[in-house]
């Protein structure tokens, strides 16, 4: 029995086959950086999340013809998403935009649009130039929640609030073609379990079409590891996150997709936890795994929010 609906099997029902995704950087900054919103960024952000510092030497369009060329290569790929990931991918003139956004047109390989940005910065013309690409390709919208609780939002100096995700979600959702996903994450030292359900079932109120969930690790270079070496606060253990995410994913709808179910930083940056490695990700997924296997339970099993997408057949 699949215990939850990975992004792999959304994926192969929609276009019969694996779809592989390359990811690019525009050459985006962000409000939380330039002063507009703040300065420095969020304490865990390294690089806009992008380890590979040479994309920003390429063009967007030679980005993705490297991406598919090299993942062709070793895995015969014939169908990919791009996804606009580093800093916030919306943040700049409309023009600029459809520019860049345009550049998947240039490749028939493509079939799929992905744009990571923060709640904030999805004002309407983004959602209408974004919606003007649904008629041709997957569309989805990546908004960075992390957590339900300003407090956290707070602590990670994120520079918004939580109504900024329920005004962005609730505006996307008048362009029912493009699909929206929260990041989120597990582990902060400013929340307790219940607190980290309640972003659970805040994301099932919602209706979210994805979810991605990560541990909080810390990375060389960054605000965090500053703190982390003053506070020495804890982060979790394997088996502790894989609780966590088992009774997280317990409480969505089954028909959220889940995207992500850890996170990964190369060993060389990684301060903490130990486990948040390339080298360590697959045992990580399968010990997430077990743990649904050993307590015989699966996506939406504790949803609060009872309705179709919350019910499942036995």
């Amino acid at each position: 029995m699949e215990r939850y609906y990975s992004y792999s099997k959304y994926l192969k029902g929609i276009f019969g086959e694996r779809v592989y995704r390359i990811t690019v950087d525009a050459g985006f900054t962000c409000p939380n950086r330039d002063g507009s919103k703040g300065k420095g960024g969020c304490i865990y952000c390294y690089q806009g999340s992008d380890y590979d510092l040479r994309k920003r030497t390429l063009t967007v369009k030679e980005q993705i013809s490297e991406g598919i060329e090299r993942v062709r290569r070793r895995y015969k790929a014939r169908k990919f998403l791009v996804y606009f990931q580093a800093y916030t991918n919306t943040y700049a003139p409309i023009s600029k935009l459809k520019e860049l956004y345009d550049t998947v047109r240039e490749f028939k390989e493509v079939v799929g649009l992905i744009v990571g940005t923060r709640p904030d910065c999805v004002p309407q013309e983004v959602l209408e130039l974004l919606n003007s690409y649904t008629e041709d390709y997957l569309v989805w919208l990546e908004l960075g929640l992390e957590s339900s609780h300003f407090k956290s939002l707070d602590w990670m100096n994120r520079g918004h609030g939580v109504s900024d995700f329920i005004d962005a979600v609730l505006r996307t959702k008048s362009f029912p073609k493009i699909k929206v996903c929260a990041h989120t994450i597990l582990g902060l030292p400013t929340e307790n379990y219940r607190e980290m359900m309640e972003t659970a079932d805040f994301i099932a109120s919602l209706r979210l079409d994805g979810v991605k969930i990560h541990p909080l690790h810390v990375i060389k270079g960054t605000l965090l590891e500053r703190m982390y070496e003053k506070e020495k606060f804890k982060t979790l253990e394997p088996e502790e996150y894989a609780e966590l995410v088992v009774d997280f994913i317990e409480r969505l709808p089954e028909k959220t997709v889940i995207q992500r179910i850890t996170g990964e930083a190369p060993k060389e940056l990684l301060i903490a936890p130990y486990w948040c490695t390339k080298e360590h990700k697959n045992w990580v997924i399968n010990l997430i795994r077990e743990k649904f296997e050993e307590r015989d339970t699966y996506q939406g099993k504790k949803c609060r929010f009872r309705g179709e997408v919350c019910t499942r057949e036995k």
